[in-house]
């Protein structure tokens, strides 16, 4: 099984960069078994395309509005995935909302989506999350840790003096910005 575990959202914007953080903050504590990729896709939106298709489940995590009130984490299944993204509240949103119709008419979407969201706090310009949503960022990893674990994908704690994971051996997604980088 293929599993693709995509980070998207402005590390810039506070809150909107919780899918990024969260992609970081796996990456620091555990070890990634085979058949799953761990991927910070920041704003990226048709650029993607080649990283997600045809995968067998794809678990997106970003900084949703969905309607609710801030802080409230979102857990979307299949279908409702796309459909969030037809609403597109973002640059980033509105290149995924893209990507998935164009992928859907070539074939190419995965065969299972979830999605792991927060309603954000704060949209403001800065490179941390809000005061607010550091919480938040601990329920986004347990709820990518359980759901590794129910597919029977699990994430191994790596020990105290265990260095980080490193990036995938690929060329990075954005490779003509070089302000722009992907872990």
């Amino acid at each position: 099984m293929s599993v693709l575990v995509l980070g998207v959202g402005n590390i810039l914007l506070t809150d909107e960069g919780i899918g990024v953080r969260t992609i970081e903050a796996l990456l620091e504590r555990y070890h990634v078994p085979a058949g799953v990729e761990l991927l910070d896709g920041g704003t990226a939106g048709m650029e993607l395309m080649e990283v997600m298709a045809r995968r067998e489940h794809v678990i997106l995590l970003d900084a949703v509005n969905t309607g609710a009130a801030p802080g409230t984490v979102v857990t979307l299944e299949e279908d409702e995935v796309p459909a969030l993204f037809r609403s597109r509240i973002s640059p980033h949103q509105l290149g995924i909302s893209d990507l998935l119709g164009v992928m859907s008419l070539t074939g190419e979407l995965p065969k299972h989506f979830t999605l792991f969201g927060v309603v954000p706090y704060s949209m403001d310009t800065g490179t941390e999350l809000s005061e607010a949503m550091a919480p938040k960022l601990e329920q986004m990893v347990e709820r990518v840790f359980d759901k590794l674990e129910a597919m029977g994908k699990p994430l191994i704690e790596r020990g105290p003096d265990e260095p980080f994971a490193q990036a995938p051996d690929r060329p990075p997604v954005f490779a003509e910005n070089p302000t722009v980088s992907l872990v």
